[in-house]
C-alpha cells in the first residue's frame, strides 16, 4: 500500500439540536444530504425496482407487490419531512427516528412490539485515503425493511447483485435475514479496511531497518488511532449480533440465526485482529523510541570521546597560555615559580608534540576498549 492514511475525519454532524430539545425531535442540519430512495421488491420468482426521491415511490411499490418482501434503501438524510412520514406509515416510536437522523449512535439492536431496530457503523477509505465513520440504521417490520445511510455513496452493491442473481436465501429467508446480509457486509468491509491496516503496518515496519524518520512515529499514531475506531465499533456490534441471536422475535427466524452465528464469528475475529494489530503499533512505536535513544545514545558517546581526548590537550594549551613571564622584563631579574619553560628553544614544538603523544596514547585505549567498534 503505497499511500499513507491521513487523519480520521468525523462528520461535524456529530450531534444536531441544541440542549435541552423535546426527545424524539427529529433535526435535520443544513448541510444534510438529500435523499436518493431505491426499493427492491423481490420473492423466490422476480425482483423488481424503483427509484425516485419521494415517499410516493415507496408507496406505489407496496401496492404493486404485496406479496414481496422489501427493501427500503434510503441514502441521505436531508429530509425530515420523509422520515416523518415513514415513521406514521410503519407506526415508528419519535425515539427510534431521532436515533435515525442523530448520528451519533454506537451499534445496537433494540426490539419493540412489531418492529426492528439496527444501527451499525461503516467505517472506510475514501479516494482520498481518508477515514470516514458513518451511521447505518435500519427498520424491520413484517416483510419491510428500510435502511438509512448518511452519504449517496454505494456500500451493498454485492447484497444487490445477489438479489439480481436469485441464488441462496437472500430471497425467500425475508426482511430479517437481509437485515443479517447488509450486516454482514459491513463486517465484511472491516476485513477489507483491516487488510490494508496490516499492509500497512509492514509497510512501516520495514522502513524501521532503514532510515528511521519522524514520519514513522506519526504514520503508526494514525494508523493506531484508526485501530481505536474499529474497535469502538466492533466492540458493540459483537453485542449487537448477540442481541440479534437471543432475540425471541419472529422477524429473526432460526435460519437468520444460523447465519448470524457466523456474523458473530467474523466479529470476534475482526476483534482478534485489531488487538493483534494495536499491539504491533505499540511494539512499533518502542523500537521507533529505543532506536532514536540508541542514536542518541551513540552520537553522544562519540562526543564524549571526541571531549575525553581534548580535555588534556586542552589543560596543557591553557597551563602555557597563562601570562606568568619567567624574567621579570623591568629588573631583568628571575622569577621564581614561573613558566620555566617560556623561553626554552623549540618549546611550541615540544609542547604540540606532547599533545600529540598523549592524544594517540587515549585513542589507543579506547580502542583496546572496544569503544571504536560499537559506534
Amino acid at each position: 500500500m503505497n499511500h499513507s492514511i491521513k487523519r480520521i475525519r468525523y462528520n461535524p454532524r456529530r450531534k444536531a439540536g441544541n440542549i435541552g430539545d423535546s426527545p424524539g425531535a427529529i433535526i435535520i442540519p443544513e448541510d444534510a444530504v438529500k435523499p436518493l430512495i431505491c426499493v427492491f421488491s423481490y420473492n423466490a420468482k422476480e425482483l423488481v425496482t424503483n427509484e425516485g426521491k419521494s415517499i410516493k415511490v415507496v408507496l406505489d411499490q407496496f401496492k404493486k407487490c404485496p406479496d414481496h418482501t422489501h427493501w427500503v434503501q434510503i441514502r441521505g438524510l436531508g429530509d425530515a419531512g420523509l422520515i416523518e412520514d415513514i415513521g406514521a406509515i410503519l407506526t415508528i416510536n419519535p425515539l427510534v427516528l431521532e436515533d435515525i437522523t442523530n448520528i451519533h449512535q454506537r451499534p445496537k439492536f433494540d426490539e419493540y412490539d412489531d418492529y426492528l431496530f439496527a444501527v451499525s457503523r461503516m467505517i472506510n477509505f475514501t479516494k482520498d485515503y481518508e477515514l470516514v465513520n458513518n451511521q447505518f440504521s435500519a427498520l424491520v417490520k413484517d416483510n419491510v425493511i428500510i435502511t438509512f445511510e448518511e452519504t449517496h455513496e454505494e456500500y451493498f452493491e454485492a447484497v444487490k447483485n445477489r438479489l439480481a442473481s436469485g441464488k441462496g436465501a437472500i430471497r425467500t429467508a425475508g426482511a430479517g435475514y437481509m437485515c443479517y446480509a447488509l450486516t454482514d457486509t459491513i463486517l465484511d468491509r472491516y476485513f477489507a479496511l483491516l487488510a490494508k491496516l496490516g499492509d500497512q503496518l509492514d509497510t512501516v515496519e520495514d522502513r524501521l531497518y532503514g532510515n528511521v524518520d519522524k514520519s514513522i512515529m506519526f504514520e503508526t499514531q494514525q494508523l493506531k488511532r484508526t485501530l481505536i475506531v474499529l474497535r469502538r465499533s466492533c466492540w458493540p456490534e459483537r453485542d449487537k449480533i448477540n442481541d440479534m441471536l437471543r432475540t425471541e422475535n419472529s422477524l429473526i427466524n432460526p435460519e437468520v440465526k444460523l447465519f448470524l452465528k457466523d456474523a458473530y464469528d467474523h466479529c470476534i475475529q475482526i476483534m482478534d485482529l485489531i488487538e493483534s494489530y494495536k499491539e504491533i503499533t505499540s511494539s512499533i512505536m518502542d523500537i521507533y523510541l529505543s532506536m532514536v535513544s540508541n542514536r542518541m545514545n551513540e552520537i553522544m558517546k562519540v562526543l564524549t570521546i571526541i571531549s575525553v581526548i581534548f580535555i588534556p590537550l586542552t589543560f596543557i594549551a591553557g597551563v602555557y597560555g597563562m601570562n606568568f613571564s619567567r624574567v621579570d622584563p623591568v629588573t631583568n631579574k628571575v622569577m621564581p615559580d614561573n613558566l620555566p619553560e617560556l623561553y626554552n628553544p623549540h618549546g611550541y614544538f615540544y609542547a604540540l608534540g606532547g599533545m600529540f603523544v598523549i592524544g594517540i596514547i587515549q585513542v589507543i585505549i579506547f580502542w583496546r576498549k572496544g569503544w571504536f567498534s560499537k559506534l
